[in-house]
């Protein structure tokens, strides 16, 4: 069964269709070592962070297992395998990322000029809560989305607000939580910290312009956190 090329809607989810198929047809057999991320992204005509959501989708659900360093291998599905199943309304994480860098690039920019002094506290309270729990070893979820939140309340606009609260808890989902085990890090939250605080730092200037050009920048680090080799993964 040839691959076939793949239109850019829920792309990840075409992809892993057309590997899924391959695999229930037989192309690939239990414990078969599927083709290399950059190969199936040539035989496939998309990018290589589609394809890496494709196959985290896929081990999410059951079908395949990624061994850092080594490859992708089809699991058995009569052992008990089959994991969570991802609804269809998910969205593929670097997608989400790549949409938050426009949306919420232009809020900071908004919070800069409008924000007031409880709010630039909120920004900063939710840095620290960051900051104490990454030293604790433990993911900053709470205070990453306190910061964003934050941010967004300084805009003034409700419907902003709500979009960034929803951008924020799609990372809840099952692909994204999966993603980020292999790529997040105590290393890459202190990252991520810094490049929030650089976004604290103009909205206290109240720069706009300093300000959307460092949370576009915190989103574009974001990506390519996310899309790095997986050699990288967990290597930090």
């Amino acid at each position: 069964m040839p691959l076939q090329t793949v239109e850019p809607q829920r792309l990840y989810r075409q992809i892993a269709e057309q590997v899924r198929a391959l695999i229930t047809s037989g192309e690939f057999g239990t414990g078969s070592r599927l083709p290399a991320e950059r190969d199936l992204a040539k035989q496939l005509g998309v990018s290589r962070p589609s394809v890496r959501e494709a196959l985290i989708a896929l081990e999410v659900e059951g079908w395949v297992e990624v061994r850092t360093g080594s490859g992708v291998y089809v699991l058995n599905r009569g052992a008990g395998n089959g994991h969570v199943k991802i609804p269809p309304t998910e969205w593929g994480p670097l997608e989400l990322i790549r949409a938050r860098r426009v949306v919420e690039g232009e809020i900071a920019a908004l919070a800069a000029t409008q924000g007031k002094r409880k709010h630039v506290k909120a920004i900063s309270d939710a840095i620290s809560m960051m900051r104490e729990d990454t030293e604790r070893g433990i993911a900053p979820l709470s205070g990453d989305r306190a910061f964003h939140t934050a941010i967004a309340q300084a805009a003034d606009n409700v419907v902003l607000l709500e979009t960034v609260q929803a951008f924020w808890d799609a990372r809840r989902g099952p692909l994204f939580e999966r993603l980020g085990d292999y790529f997040e890090t105590v290393p890459s939250w202190r990252m991520a910290i810094t490049e929030h605080e650089a976004v604290l730092e103009a909205i206290r200037a109240k720069d706009g312009d300093a300000a959307r050009s460092a949370m576009q920048a915190h989103m574009d680090k974001s990506h390519s956190r996310f899309s790095a080799s997986w050699r990288r993964a967990n290597s930090s």
